[in-house]
């Protein structure tokens, strides 16, 4: 990886039309086709999971927890976070076949064993997201925790509604884990997505308002946001658990996180 730059954008602070659009995506669910290839890396997904729980004695339990790594690029990220939860299948997602055919290789992960727990699956996010948030209401599991780290921030202001929090899919995004984390080296997009995400389940219970005396309404299912606490913070990774955040880290820059805790 070549040396790790400084966002650089023409944008100051939070974007002057972060909570339109927020609200407006808040009513909606974004309904693009799902891709194929999409579908059978989820249903790979599927028998990954069974099979872990089926050979850990756990066949029958239901809703199975599942934890997520999305856009995990080399794969690191996921073997750390297998580690971190032993117990659970951990599915590291990215779209480049690329950095996958590196995921699980020593030279790539710091020389890492790979733990039984880790997967890794080659698929569209947005449309492996609504896949697994069908499988969450139905009850079929759960997404104890939820990591998004180091996701193209896209700097420039015209590019704003590429940025998860600012898309379609982000309630299907708040939806999909019982505690999210995204990670940058970007202040600003860190501060969005926390406000994105307070702003999004104040439209939310706006909504279920409206629905209870009878209006219509949708949305992705995001839950009440009673309970919930949002935090956005700088850190400074005592172990870095990706090849950016590693850069980041010897460049000196300053690393933000945001939770999203339900």
């Amino acid at each position: 990886m070549p040396g790790a730059n400084s966002v650089t954008s023409n944008q100051e602070t939070l974007h002057k039309d972060l909570e339109e659009v927020v609200r407006k995506y808040a009513r909606t669910t974004f309904l693009r086709p799902i891709a194929d290839h999409t579908r059978e890396a989820f249903a790979e997904v599927k028998t990954f999971v069974e099979g872990f729980y089926g050979g850990n004695g756990n066949a029958e339990t239901a809703p199975r927890a599942v934890i997520l790594d999305s856009g995990c690029g080399t794969g690191e990220s996921t073997i750390h976070i297998a580690h971190r939860f032993p117990g659970i299948p951990v599915i590291g997602i990215d779209k480049s076949c690329a950095r996958l055919n590196k995921a699980g290789n020593p030279s790539q992960t710091v020389g890492e064993d790979v733990p039984a727990n880790a997967f890794w699956i080659r698929a569209e996010l947005l449309d492996f997201w609504r896949l697994a948030l069908d499988y969450v209401k139905a009850c079929k599991w759960t997404i104890p925790y939820h990591a998004v780290y180091y996701p193209n921030p896209w700097p420039k202001q015209s590019e704003a509604t590429r940025r998860f929090h600012m898309h379609p899919i982000f309630p299907t995004l708040i939806a999909l884990g019982e505690t999210i984390e995204l990670r940058t080296n970007w202040e600003i997009y860190a501060r969005e997505f926390a406000e994105a995400a307070r702003i999004a389940y104040d439209e939310r219970a706006a909504l279920a308002e409206e629905v209870d005396k009878g209006d219509s309404g949708s949305g992705a299912g995001m839950t009440d946001a009673a309970g919930m606490t949002i935090t956005c913070e700088s850190f400074d990774p005592e172990k870095p658990e990706t090849a950016f955040e590693r850069k980041y880290k010897e460049a000196r820059q300053k690393l933000w996180r945001a939770f999203i805790r339900k």
